[in-house]
């Protein structure tokens, strides 16, 4: 049972796998494929205990103080939603004086350090090692959750093959989306695409701004690797999809879905609104598959994008035929990320 599982240590992932001080985790190698060759446990589906009553740890990492304002908004919305177990833990990513400041203006919430690299991946493994939850909920800092959001987090894994969970991510635009910008491309600024699944299907992984996970599962699995995830402005990513493919390989008989219930409004500020920030995220997501594709092997790092490159673009291109510019916005996505797919590989040891 998940619950058996020791939690001394949040799990550093180092080079091609896991370098953990537990035997059980889980190496992922690219030689490997066949799901059922990794031994995986099995997640207790009794219907009594943590299923049944699931208790929440919301983690919440920040790193800039240009943020505050949203922040203040999701602690504002997350702690309103909080039940009696549940617990809300703000991870400041190396950023004293940020740290100081949160830790006088909310006493009552778990305020802590980042103790590993500078990075989104290390800041989540701190808050995963400081909660006593069932569940961990991951928001970002300027993703401000639904009135229901939590409750639709209890209410899913309520089911014992829920191992994950992602919610909708809808953009909350400063000004405006530009003209250009096709709406397949919303993962560029952290939230939903033209393509996703539908309500209660299975995913891959979640959109980093709103999931949760058993927490157990994700300590087994070894967290959130270091190699990938933005630090600080640069846009890299794909820390969740290892994840995510680390979850369905230990645990193939569970399931990670997109839940819509679970809402939440992600800021997206005017300076993401330019095309050389549109260039630069689609470059970069490209160079974070790369490294992902080393770690994880190639079938699984691309299995959704292969997906969304023989369908979703192409629709998009019909879709969007009367405007040139959505259409060569989608053109040149898809170009800039096969290059930053091309230069990681080119330099796979370099972190993207």
């Amino acid at each position: 049972m998940l619950r058996g599982a020791s939690r001394s240590v949040v799990h550093q992932w180092r080079g091609r796998g896991v370098v953990v001080r537990q035997p059980r985790a889980v190496v992922i190698d690219p030689s490997v494929h066949d799901a059922a060759a990794l031994q995986p446990d099995r997640v207790a589906t009794s219907s009594a205990g943590p299923f049944d009553r699931p208790t929440l740890s919301v983690v919440i990492c920040c790193y800039t103080e240009r943020r505050r304002a949203q922040l203040e908004a999701a602690i504002t919305a997350t702690t309103a939603q909080l039940g009696p177990a549940d617990e809300l833990i703000i991870v400041v990513d190396h950023n004293p004086d940020l740290l100081t400041d949160l830790l006088a203006s909310h006493p009552d919430v778990v305020v802590c350090a980042n103790t590993g690299t500078r990075g989104l991946s290390d800041a989540r493994n701190t808050g995963t090692a400081r909660a006593t939850g069932t569940t961990v909920v991951f928001l970002d800092d300027d993703a401000c959750p639904a009135p229901d959001a939590l409750a639709a987090v209890r209410a899913r894994l309520r089911d014992a093959s829920v191992i994950a969970m992602g919610g909708a991510v809808a953009a909350q635009w400063e000004s405006s989306a530009p003209a250009w910008f096709p709406e397949e491309f919303g993962w560029v600024v952290g939230c939903d695409y033209r393509g996703l699944p539908d309500n209660g299907a299975e995913i891959r992984n979640p959109i980093g701004a709103a999931m949760a996970v058993r927490r157990d599962a994700l300590d087994e699995v070894g967290g959130f690797s270091a190699d990938l995830g933005r630090r600080g402005t640069l846009p890299a990513g794909c820390e969740e999809t290892l994840m995510g493919i680390a979850l369905r390989r230990r645990y193939p008989d569970h399931v990670i879905v997109r839940d819509t219930s679970f809402r939440v409004s992600h800021a997206v500020p005017d300076d993401r609104r330019r095309f050389d920030y549109f260039a630069r995220r689609c470059y970069h997501e490209g160079r974070s598959k790369a490294v992902l594709s080393g770690l994880a092997g190639a079938g699984s790092a691309l299995a959704s994008e292969r997906r969304y490159t023989a369908q979703v673009l192409p629709a998009g291109v019909w879709r969007h035929r009367r405007s040139p510019a959505r259409v060569g916005a989608l053109i040149a996505g898809l170009l800039l990320t096969c290059a930053g797919y091309a230069s990681g590989l080119l330099a796979p040891k370099v972190r993207p």
